[in-house]
């Protein structure tokens, strides 16, 4: 007799054609198999700088893990990424070679949008992943995507948007570069204010005001609007949807349930989110009481993403460690230069780098684990996300990008986690084949993405 089985979109129907949904019950679904056919319902990326330690000179490895697909071994620097194994998907041996182009600039801008810089100086020529999933899954949501950022805006760059420290790029037409948020503090209360009773009624008098203003910057655009070109209209209306963006996030407030949670809000008041606006180009001037507090700040970072996530403010959020320059230093690891200068600025140094690279996995573990303690009814809220981290380069002194240290986690769109892929004998390795298929994950059937040079359709494996 076939086994009986409840689909997770059951209801039930009463008098009146009521319809009433029931809650997860165990009969709904067996793991992860259950939802395998669903699309993914949420999309974290996780940008770390100057790719990873392949060996610090004695010949073992230190990044990849050993092993095979199913029976593996973590590597040192992954080692604090234990307790969430079976959630990982490593991925060794993708090359990313559409980044051409300056060659930090040309990788944090294919990482995610898999074309090439846009000339000397210039921002990428596609759209980037997340946003194209954006628009597929988070348009209703009050923020369509969450970009946030953490000592961000060092060195060349002094604080400002460049294609040094830029990840994110719309998918319009122009691919205009998204600046990330900076200050915790404001991003605290724009995302959970509503949820905090000492500032709600506050929080609730600003959000009328600002829609005020909203509303009359709305009817000024359209005036002008009226008396531009058909160039210049494309261009307001473009910026004009960012404002009617804006004004319905303001409608749509954060209430309080279990799964979504007011995070515990942290003093960072010796933390200076905008000192990169007084970098100079070599890394010599050090806000050392603000790098001393990036532990902190980079937690209270990962508390906010993960109950944006939670309370269904975002579909889709990204993190930035800081940007392609790194020029902060490391007080807590009792390094006290900036991480370029150990990359190569300095010589090429291993041993300090993996104490970077290490530190960076607790951080990734900490993030997979919250998202992973977060119940959202008979799976977590990692079971139904796909979180990808990943940096601008593979080998620091040589700038090297043919072997990618890229690292996936989560089980959305049924995803297969707790395995290891060695890619490295593919004929065709290039990383533009992965974002088709994370896009595909998310129910965009297209076959490729970003430059079609570099792109032979989705990569296999992923469920």
């Amino acid at each position: 007799m076939p086994r009986f089985r409840l689909g997770r979109r059951a209801i039930l129907r009463g008098a009146g054609s009521i319809a009433i949904a029931l809650p997860w019950l165990e009969i709904m679904g067996e793991g992860r198999s259950a939802r395998a056919a669903e699309a993914g319902k949420r999309f974290v990326t996780v940008y770390t700088p100057g790719g990873t330690v392949s060996n610090n000179g004695d010949g073992e490895n230190r990044w990849r893990p050993s092993g095979s697909e199913t029976d593996w071994t973590l590597s040192p620097i992954l080692s604090p990424l234990a307790a969430v194994k079976d959630k990982l998907l490593v991925l060794h041996g993708l090359a990313m070679r559409s980044a051409v182009g300056e060659q930090h600039q040309a990788g944090i801008i294919a990482w995610l949008t898999g074309t090439n810089q846009d000339g000397a100086g210039g921002y990428s020529q596609g759209p980037s992943v997340d946003q194209v999933i954006a628009n597929r899954i988070s348009q209703d949501k009050a923020i369509k995507s969450l970009q946030m950022a953490i000592r961000w805006g060092t060195g060349k760059s002094h604080g400002l948007l460049s294609p040094i420290n830029s990840v994110n790029f719309e998918d319009n037409a122009n691919f205009d570069p998204i600046p990330p948020r900076l200050d915790p503090q404001a991003i605290f209360t724009a995302l959970f204010g509503t949820l905090d009773p000492a500032t709600a009624d506050d929080v609730k008098a600003k959000i009328e005001r600002k829609k005020s203003i909203l509303d009359h910057v709305d009817r000024q655009y359209a005036d002008l609007s009226a008396k531009l070109g058909a160039a210049d209209r494309m261009k307001l209306e473009q910026h004009l949807e960012k404002v009617r963006e804006l004004e319905k996030s303001l409608d749509d407030q954060v209430v309080a349930t279990p799964v979504c949670q007011l995070p515990e809000l942290v003093d960072t008041s010796d933390y200076d989110p905008f000192t990169g606006l007084d970098s100079d180009d070599n890394g010599s001037v050090v806000n050392v009481t603000t790098d001393e507090a990036i532990p902190k700040v980079g937690k209270f970072f990962m508390d906010m993403l993960v109950m944006a996530l939670a309370c269904d403010i975002t579909g889709v959020a990204s993190l930035q460690w800081t940007d392609t320059e790194a020029k902060h230093t490391f007080p807590w690891l009792g390094l006290d230069q900036h991480h370029h200068y150990y990359q190569h600025d300095g010589g090429f140094r291993p041993v300090q780098l993996e104490q970077i690279y290490t530190w960076y996995s607790e951080q990734h573990a900490y993030l997979l684990e919250q998202m992973d303690a977060v119940d959202m009814g008979g799976h977590t809220l990692l079971d139904e996300s796909v979180v990808f981290f990943g940096s601008e380069l593979a080998q620091p002194p040589t700038h090297d990008k043919s072997t990618m240290p890229f690292l996936l986690a989560g089980g959305g769109a049924g995803m297969r986690a707790g395995r290891y892929l060695d890619l490295t004998g593919l004929p065709d390795r290039s990383h533009n084949n992965l974002l088709v298929a994370l896009l595909n994950l998310f129910g965009d059937e297209r076959t490729t993405f970003g430059d079609e040079d570099y792109c032979t359709g989705p990569l296999s494996g992923l469920t």
